[in-house]
């Protein structure tokens, strides 16, 4: 299968089966915050209330798009992934999958709602920064710039999700005047038709909207590995042909003709050497060609690399004030690249079946532990149905606007955060459980550290031993 030797293929099987254990225990771990409120609340029963979770993940993967994915697959530097050794991208994938499992079962283990999202960026970083450690990475650590967007989209969730449901919770108390949603569940009955169909509606919504984005986490990984380790298969999407960007490549190349190289610094010059590069490269394979058959299966992965280079040496360029150049054409040169990256970041609709399907299924098993925890550990009091749905009406807005920017977004920390803030809302700061809250945080604080430090050594220890 795909030209590898037996032994690699194995290697190849053994990291996608582990990726979908990762998403498997996602949902065991994070999605247990999307039914925490209808089954505390005995809104719907406990193994109804998981499968329909699992559906709307189900759901929420297959049409959530790729662009939470591709922006995972780029927090590593351009170089690592443009890189055709297969053992290296198996040291590559294997030491982040391992690490964000390890975390993910152990926060899980102790009943911690700790965030998939963070272990497996941590993990990422951890990989990216030990890579810039090895001899022939040129100093290339991590993707800087998408590190920070990512991380300022993880911090600013909870923070907004804490204050929301503050404001949501006085919305509530102000101008609802049946004040049984305010009251503590009872054990037995099931909440009035009303609030049950609200709570239903949340419930919904953060289904659907953490498969949105945590399971595009989860395809950013799968593509991650077949990049990986089968670069010359995937390192194109097949559903098209890649003659057909030639016309993107021609104004991209008719652009970078019109800039005054005379009037640019030294790394603004570099930059430009390297995009005529990164075309005539490309002039190059497709000279000649008038059908996909006489493109031989290795200059797919050169049109890819050709590409994610030639894109990240434009990025470099659009950003520099001494490049002048009219808003006509720094449009013409985006709507170009964006053409031909539009061949790099993709995902086969297996890879999403499968996310799919690993989300879902673990999204039916182990619960319990995280909605205990949601429902009864973070304030003194337990979770009144108003409480619940404020706190996943928030938590649903926050994911679905992260997913609409292509952003990642923690759903454990969301949903928890303006759990949080409900219990404030009721009797003030002073009715959070100090010593919960002080896990959720310290799990916070250490998640990044932790999975970094584990992920860069298993790299390392993996690269050491493997072939080179």
């Amino acid at each position: 299968m795909f030209g590898l030797e037996p032994h690699v293929l194995l290697l190849l099987i053994a990291c996608l089966v582990a990726a979908c254990a990762f998403e498997f225990v996602n949902g065991f771990h994070d999605t247990a915050n999307a039914v925490a409120t209808v089954i505390y609340t005995n809104t719907l029963r406990p193994w109804v209330a998981v499968v329909w979770s699992a559906f709307w993940n189900f759901i929420g993967v297959l049409t959530g798009g790729i662009a939470v994915a591709m922006g995972v697959v780029y927090l590593l530097p351009v170089e690592s992934l443009v890189d055709q050794n297969v053992y290296h991208g198996i040291a590559m994938v294997g030491a982040l999958i391992m690490a964000a499992i390890i975390w993910n079962v152990g926060t899980w283990y102790y009943g911690i709602p700790a965030s998939s999202s963070h272990a497996l960026i941590g993990s990422i970083l951890g990989v990216g920064i030990a890579y810039s450690f090895l001899p022939d990475s040129n100093n290339a650590a991590v993707n800087w710039g998408k590190a920070g967007e990512t991380g300022i989209a993880l911090l600013v969730g909870p923070l907004f999700g804490f204050s929301l449901t503050i404001v949501m919770m006085f919305l509530l108390k102000r101008f609802v005047k049946n004040k049984s949603i305010f009251k503590e569940p009872h054990k037995r009955k099931p909440p009035p038709l009303w609030i049950r169909l609200i709570l239903i509606a949340t419930c919904t919504l953060v289904s659907y909207f953490h498969g949105s984005n945590d399971g595009q986490k989860g395809v950013g990984l799968m593509m991650l590995i077949l990049i990986g380790i089968v670069p010359t298969y995937f390192a194109l999407d097949h559903s098209k042909n890649p003659l057909d960007m030639r016309d993107s490549l021609v104004k991209v190349e008719q652009v970078m003709q019109k800039v005054n190289v005379n009037e640019l610094g030294t790394k603004d010059r570099e930059s430009v050497a390297n995009i005529k590069v990164q075309t005539n490269s490309l002039d190059s394979i497709f000279a000649g060609k008038t059908h996909v058959s006489q493109l031989p299966q290795n200059a797919r992965f050169e049109i890819r690399k050709a590409i994610l280079l030639l894109n990240d040496q434009a990025k470099k360029i659009q950003s520099s004030d001494k490049v002048s150049l009219s808003t006509n054409d720094r449009d013409t040169l985006k709507g170009g690249l964006d053409t031909m990256k539009g061949f790099t970041d993709y995902a086969p609709w297996e890879v999403l079946v499968a996310v799919s399907v690993s989300l879902g299924l673990g999204t039916m098993i182990g619960w319990q532990r995280i909605v205990k925890t949601i429902g009864e550990r973070i304030g003194k009091e337990h979770l009144t149905y108003a409480q619940g749905a404020s706190s996943e009406l928030v938590a649903a807005a926050m994911i679905g606007a992260s997913t609409s920017y292509g952003l990642p977004s923690s759903t454990t920390h969301v949903l928890s955060s303006a759990i949080a803030g409900s219990m404030v809302a009721n009797r003030g700061i002073k009715n959070l459980n100090p010593q919960m809250v002080r896990n959720i945080a310290l799990a916070w604080v250490l998640t990044l550290p932790v999975t970094v430090a584990l992920a860069g050594g298993l790299f390392l220890l993996f690269r050491a031993i493997l072939p080179s």
